[in-house]
């Protein structure tokens, strides 16, 4: 009921309290309605100051100066309605209503220079400083882009006033003038206390992020772009206030080649299409949306579905179609207004701009709508590509010369030749040689591809197919590898996890007797080859001589030697750690013949991959120093073998190795090279995704947050690519925590919100899901975004609440804590003490006290905090029964940390009776709560500094016993440089400083 000023004034202050939006903008009216009900006008006044506010935060500009009139009208009849503050505003608001004027193109311009000169006569007979009349008459000239260099120096060489807008923006203006001026580094200097988080307000710095994105990427700092999109797009999501801002990330994403994100950008701000009470604003949107429109169309993706205005389906076409009219038409309707070309200029300027990158910036983001792929021949091949022959005999011939080498590159001319000889119209060309050669290399091929994807009874079937066609085009060595090959794929371990694995080797693996029997067949027929001279060097030679194999054979003859010794590997490695005999005696003898023909045949590639095998089994069975040797010498026959593409794995393997020994700074060069190498061969089947992983843990470990964000960003992107969701997920709890360790919370937020947004049922592992719902929680409350965290902790708490078995019950009750905690922060106390009592319920199932304890002593300092001494008697009750929790708690309970429950109750208490004023209880539970941390070892050293300042303070003003405080401090100070607690040693220091003047 709001049929008093009290009921009205308190709808207010509720209104106010929520998030700006549709809900309090109607609200704002209807308040503002129920207030002229009432004689006196100071609740219409604070009900108009409210509406004002609502209409400025929503981007209702073309109602904003109805309002405002309103208030003005009540100035000059009721001035006495007014509080100081209230008088104040009114006088700031003079601007909102210029720029919301602006906003507007119906609104002549005539009128708004009108406007600002009655703000200016407003403002002198006020006795204000007239800077920020100059501010709004410079931004008026940067909207017609007329006169602005002299409205600039009007302004910038005006002293600021307290009517003047706040050091963050005006720092916005100052950066964005530079901008357009062309000086993006000196743009940059100025605005970095924006950006860095050292100046904001309620615009700032999320404003400023948007509009640094393109000059960032200009400046080629891809890595601070990246930030400020993660984290100022989180700020403008969905706002129409904001949806300008909204337009330049879509930008971004068009510039920075991420269209997929772009795409799920403009499907979380549908809304915003209907948003027309700021069509200035609009018109940034609209761009936004159209130069990503535009990027997709141009790549054949016309047709493509996209979030366009409700109501209908659109695609990528029609909406570009669409927007392209509503945009020109706002524009010219803008420069109608304003007798000038300039807001078409800056339109078309924006459209003209081409992507400022050659490849994806990795964002470290899930995107939940991909990026389309790029028609084949659509635009320029991938570095480390090749330019494929457009003549198909050329093609051919050139990827068997790459095949020949082992070069990988072969892939990609492999797969463009079976597309051509697919087609309806294919002719075999002679010069070729027979046509079942082609097939039957086109099979192995094929082959190679359903083993990538794990397709083991497709792939063999393949390979047997390819045998026979060698066969018949009278190529008897490459039939007896496609043979050996064949059999040694199926040593190799299918992964049951992978979805249809078991229909897609249906009869399962073949036994190990059964391989062996083949592979030794296929040796028998090559040894046969070879007495009968087939694939020797010179006709009529000796039988039995290896050495007399042509390059080819022996390549093949090799391949036949490398996969007997790839299956005794297998059979090895499938035993581990404890390996027969027998099983190992073979895998060195196969591995023995194959270095050696290597060596006879000078084919040492061969016997790098030989050694690769020996390093593997090595490394596996805690043999490191054997296992880096052998990688270390592989390296070198790859070297010498003047055959550079098969080093990237042997890199990898070795980088892994120093890893495990922390040699992070070797491998990391090794890792780069690695991936060098693969991307400048084609190596299609190279694991990337990993070894940037690996690329951004080392780089953690070396202290390189910047690289780390980079590699993990790009190992996360490559695993999406790959459909590997767990092993994205991973990777991005990883990149969340180096983004947590470095103070980068709102970045972290962003990186697991993409993990968990719009998740397909059952496509990641529900531990993961779990892992990266708690750490989104606690990064959103560290952001003291107290609701959002505590609806994660509680989705969390319904997901694990199934999870009955074994250590799992505990973590329920951390979770229960955690959000009761949570939800008190975010002020629902009534759903915060539903959640307290079930946290203790669940503990009393499956005990977890610490958990219980911390959420006991936060309870009582947020009482304290929203009732002060009133709720000092509830407090004193949590800690009651947080000393309850852990008295219960066995003393031989090695995974409780006694000291530290112990401790922190003290330390609380402390504060509680602290804050009533009873000092000398607080004084004796902060004592206490120091010999708890004592008996913590080094471990309790930082938490034992908090409470002797704590104990300093309440000695101090509490108590008035300086000398005493200033002992203590003293003392504590040294104990903590003796620790290595610098910091904490500087804070008791200073308190010591402020106290030892206070006694003299």
């Amino acid at each position: 009921m709001l049929d008093t000023p009290e009921a009205v004034f308190e709808a207010l202050r509720e209104n106010h309290d929520r998030p700006h939006g549709l809900q309090r903008t109607v609200t704002a009216e209807e308040l503002v309605d129920a207030a002229e009900a009432f004689e006196k006008a100071d609740v219409l006044v604070t009900a108009l100051h409210e509406l004002m506010s609502a209409y400025e935060f929503t981007g209702e500009h073309r109602k904003a100066p109805v309002a405002f009139a309103r208030l003005l009208k009540l100035w000059e009849s009721a001035p006495d309605a007014f509080s100081d503050w209230e008088t104040h505003q009114l006088f700031w608001r003079f601007k909102w209503v210029a720029t919301s004027l602006l906003q507007v193109p119906e609104v002549p311009l005539a009128s708004i220079d009108q406007w600002i000169s009655h703000m200016r006569d407003r403002y002198e007979s006020a006795g204000h400083g007239l800077q920020p009349v100059a501010a709004m008459r410079y931004h008026v000239a940067v909207h017609t882009g007329s006169g602005v260099l002299d409205a600039y120096d009007l302004w910038a060489t005006r002293p600021r006033t307290d009517l003047s807008d706040c050091e963050a923006c005006e720092t916005r203006h100052f950066a964005s003038h530079l901008v357009t001026a062309g000086d993006d580094g000196a743009a940059m200097d100025i605005w970095q206390p924006v950006l860095d988080g050292a100046s904001g307000c309620t615009e700032e710095p999320q404003m400023s992020q948007a509009k640094a994105l393109l000059p960032l990427l200009r400046l080629g700092d891809a890595d601070r772009a990246r930030s400020h999109h993660l984290t100022g797009y989180r700020r403008v999501r969905g706002k129409a206030g904001m949806q300008h801002e909204v337009g330049l990330h879509l930008e971004f994403c068009a510039h920075s080649r991420n269209e997929g994100r772009g795409l799920e950008i403009l499907a979380e701000n549908r809304p915003l299409f209907e948003a027309g009470g700021a069509p200035l604003d609009h018109l940034g949107f609209l761009t936004g949306v159209e130069i990503l429109l535009a990027r997709l169309v141009e790549e054949r993706h016309a047709d493509t579905a996209v979030a366009g205005p409700p109501g209908r389906g659109w695609t990528a076409g029609e909406l570009l179609a669409a927007v392209r009219s509503d945009a020109d038409r706002l524009a010219a309707a803008f420069d109608a207004r304003n007798g000038t070309t300039h807001i078409g200029d800056l339109r078309r300027g924006r459209l003209e701009q081409r992507p400022l990158l050659d490849e994806p910036l990795p964002l470290g983001l899930r995107a939940s709508v991909a990026r389309p792929p790029v028609p084949a021949g659509t635009s320029a091949p991938a570095p480390g590509t090749r330019e494929l022959p457009q003549d198909f005999a050329s093609l051919v011939n050139e990827a068997r010369r790459l095949a020949a080498q082992g070069h990988p590159g072969d892939a990609s001319l492999w797969a463009a030749i079976a597309e051509r000889a697919g087609a309806d119209a294919y002719t075999h060309d002679d010069r070729l040689g027979p046509e079942v050669r082609l097939r039957a290399e086109l099979a192995e091929q094929r082959a190679y591809a359903l083993a990538v994807g794990d397709e083991r009874a497709q792939s063999r079937a393949a390979l047997e197919e390819a045998a026979e066609l060698f066969e018949r085009a009278g190529m008897p060595w490459q039939a007896l590898a496609a043979r050996a090959r064949s059999w040694a794929w199926t040593a190799v371990p299918r992964d049951p996890d992978r979805p249809g694995a078991a229909e897609q080797d249906a009869g399962g693996p073949l036994d190990s007797a059964a391989m062996w029997e083949g592979l030794d067949a296929v040796l028998r027929q090559a040894e046969h080859l070879i007495a009968a001279g087939t694939g020797s060097s010179a006709a009529g030679a000796a039988h039995g001589s290896p050495a007399r194999l042509d390059t080819s054979a022996a390549l093949e003859y090799l391949s036949i030697l490398y996969f007997r010794t790839f299956a005794a590997h297998q059979e090895a490695a499938a035993q581990l750690p404890d390996i027969p005999e027998p099983v190992r005696e073979r895998f060195e003898a196969f591995n023995g013949a194959l270095r050696s023909a290597a060596e006879e045949h000078a084919l040492l590639h061969q016997r790098a991959q030989a050694r690769m095998l020996t390093a593997d089994l090595a490394a596996r069975s805690g043999e490191v120093p054997r296992a880096e040797a052998e990688l270390r010498a592989a390296l070198k026959d790859v070297e010498a073998a003047e055959r550079p593409w098969h080093g990237s794995r042997a890199r990898v393997r070795l980088a892994q190795l120093l890893l495990s020994q922390e040699r992070h700074e070797e491998a990391v060069e090794l890792l780069h090279q690695a991936v060098s190498g693969a991307i400048r061969y084609d190596d299609a089947d190279f694991p990337l995704a990993p070894a940037y992983a690996m690329l951004g843990h080392a780089a953690t470990h070396l202290g390189d947050t910047s690289g780390a964000v980079r590699h993990l960003s790009e190992a996360a992107a490559r695993f999406d690519r790959g459909s590997e969701h767990n092993e994205a997920a991973e990777v991005r709890l990883q990149l969340a925590d180096v983004l947590v360790r470095t103070g980068q919370r709102a970045d972290a937020v962003a990186v697991l919100e993409s993990v968990l947004a719009e998740e397909p049922a059952g496509s990641l592992d529900e531990r993961i899901l779990a892992q990266a719902r708690l750490t989104l929680a606690r990064g959103l409350r560290e952001l003291e975004e107290f609701r959002e965290a505590a609806e994660e902790f509680l989705r969390l708490a319904d997901t694990i609440a199934d999870w009955a078995e074994g250590e799992d019950r505990p973590l329920h009750t951390l979770v229960a804590t955690e959000a009761a905690a949570t939800l008190a922060m975010a002020g629902r106390w009534d759903a915060a003490g539903t959640a307290y009592e079930r946290a203790v319920a669940s503990h009393a199932e499956a005990p977890n006290p610490m958990p219980v304890v911390t959420m006991m002593c936060e309870f009582a300092r947020l009482t304290v905090l929203s009732e002060g001494a009133e709720g000092l008697d509830t407090a004193l009750r949590h800690l009651s029964e947080a000393d309850g929790v852990r008295a219960a708690v066995a003393p031989d309970d090695a995974g409780f940390a006694a000291w530290h429950a112990a401790g922190s109750v003290h330390y609380r208490r402390a504060r509680v009776l602290a804050e009533a004023e009873r000092f000398t209880e607080a004084l004796a539970e902060v004592e206490q709560a120091i010999t708890a941390y004592e008996q913590g070892g080094k471990p309790g050293e930082a938490s034992r500094a908090e409470a002797v300042r704590i104990a300093a303070l309440i000695e101090g003003n509490g108590l008035r016993r300086f000398e005493a405080a200033t002992s203590r401090l003293s003392a504590a100070a040294a104990r903590c440089e003796q620790a290595g607690l610098a910091e904490a040693a500087q804070v008791l220091r200073g308190l010591r400083e402020e106290f030892a003047g206070q006694r003299a």
